[in-house]
């Protein structure tokens, strides 16, 4: 997703593809109750299979034969294995390649600032004929223009921050008030969360506290320039009467969640078809039963699903 308009690789089109092709006609679902609803829907499904759900395990090696694998774990208290046909991997391929013992591929950086916000109220435009419920329902984008991706892209490729850091809003809380407490919807209270692009890892990498506060500063600037009062007057505040604001760089993500270069896809997107040269499902790994089922699958990752459904029908040869 760091890439130039006119990258002659076409790799800027992946991303973008991926965004457009969704239920066939582009449209991105919200799942009623948040993420948490419909992973909670899973487990249930799971577990009415017959599956058997481990939390605070941790894995530490994957050994296999090909035919027959063995998974070893890692809690709190002990240590032990278990016996398996074939092994799903939602990990990055980096981190499948240190649970196998393989050297592990060098990792692509992700170039995106994350910010999540609570609101005490959605802020007020400067262009007073639009009602704020319907500029947030939507993307809201900010410092996107076809220019100012340009000279964004072009400044972090100097290893600069850039100085009007392109993004893009999204107000989960107005498509479904059911992710907030029913106190908090009640009052007016919404979600904003905040996509920076065009922000390597490799600009936070001398001093990440400072990088990641002048980059959310230049951010919300930004955004405050089509807003009629700041946004930080609209921000809820917690317990200690801190603002509810978190901000996320790609070193933020890769200590926090083990992303490889903290890149949200874990690894450089493919276009979404099968070339021939990676199997059948673009899943599979070179073990014969260790297939990978989260983003770092050849074709796939975001938040597309298509990994998981692609790791399933190879396990069950179709």
């Amino acid at each position: 997703t760091f890439a130039d308009a006119h990258d002659p690789s076409l790799a800027q089109n992946r991303c973008f593809l991926y965004h457009v092709i969704g239920q066939g006609t582009g449209d991105w679902d919200v799942p009623v109750g948040g993420m948490g609803a419909l992973t909670d829907a899973l487990a249930r499904a799971a577990r009415a299979a017959g599956a058997e759900i481990a939390t605070g395990h941790e894995v530490t090696a994957i050994r296999t034969d090909g035919t027959e694998a063995e998974v070893a774990y890692a809690t709190a208290e002990a240590s032990g294995t278990v016996a398996a046909r074939h092994v799903l991997v939602n990990a990055s391929p980096q981190a499948l390649a240190e649970l196998v013992g393989d050297t592990p591929p060098e990792p692509v950086e992700g170039a995106q600032l994350k910010v999540n916000m609570l609101l005490k109220r959605l802020p007020r435009l400067r262009d007073t004929s639009v009602d704020p419920r319907e500029a947030f329902a939507g993307t809201f984008h900010i410092a996107e223009g076809y220019g100012q991706l340009a000279t964004a892209y072009a400044e972090a490729a100097r290893g600069e921050l850039p100085s009007a850091p392109p993004s893009e809003i999204y107000c989960h809380s107005l498509t479904d008030p059911s992710i907030l407490g029913p106190e908090l919807a009640a009052q007016g209270y919404q979600t904003l969360t905040l996509f920076g692009l065009h922000t390597p890892a490799r600009l936070f990498a001398d001093d990440n506290d400072k990088a990641r506060e002048q980059l959310l500063a230049a951010t919300l600037a930004q955004l405050d320039a089509h807003l009629d009062e700041p946004l930080a007057d609209c921000l809820a505040l917690d317990a200690d009467g801190r603002p509810c604001i978190e901000a996320k760089t790609p070193l933020d993500l890769e200590r926090d969640l083990r992303l490889p270069g903290g890149n949200i896809f874990h690894r450089a997107l493919a276009f979404p078809y099968a070339d021939g040269s990676t199997g059948r499902w673009g899943v599979e790994t070179g073990l014969a039963n260790v297939l990978l089922c989260g983003a770092g699958a050849v074709r796939g990752g975001g938040v597309s699903g298509i990994p998981g459904h692609n790791a399933a029908m190879a396990v069950l040869g179709q």
